[in-house]
């Protein structure tokens, strides 16, 4: 998966449609091109204080069975989350409101500690 943004006003809008590009570009090591999935923009967060706040569906969590997916009260929430499963058929998919998140400059992966399960059994 990656991040797309279809708002050429917006200041992202090159660099991720470059981003898209090399991807296009990319091939696995015996020459196939990858199976993309493009997440939406949910458009332009902004905080109180007029800074533009990191909103991403790309912050996404993988957790055992299941794929928490930052949402944001934007219109495009539930194709972010249609897109994500397609990514991961089989995963239960949660939607989880992070607005106020994004005022601390991260969102959902940003704030977790993975650890793979097994991994306190090690120790």
């Amino acid at each position: 998966v990656y991040t797309a943004c279809d708002d050429e006003q917006d200041e992202h809008y090159a660099a991720l449609k470059d981003m898209e590009t090399e991807l296009k570009q990319m091939t696995n090591a015996i020459g196939q091109p990858y199976r993309l999935l493009a997440l939406p923009w949910p458009g332009p967060k902004w905080s109180d204080d007029d800074r533009r706040l990191p909103a991403t569906y790309a912050n996404f969590l993988v957790v055992n069975e299941a794929v928490l997916v930052p949402i944001y009260d934007s219109l495009s929430d539930e194709d972010a989350l249609e897109v994500i499963s397609q990514a991961f058929p089989g995963y239960e998919i949660f939607g989880i409101p992070c607005s106020s998140l994004i005022e601390r400059g991260g969102s959902l992966h940003c704030i977790t500690m993975q650890l793979p399960e097994g991994v306190l059994l090690q120790a």
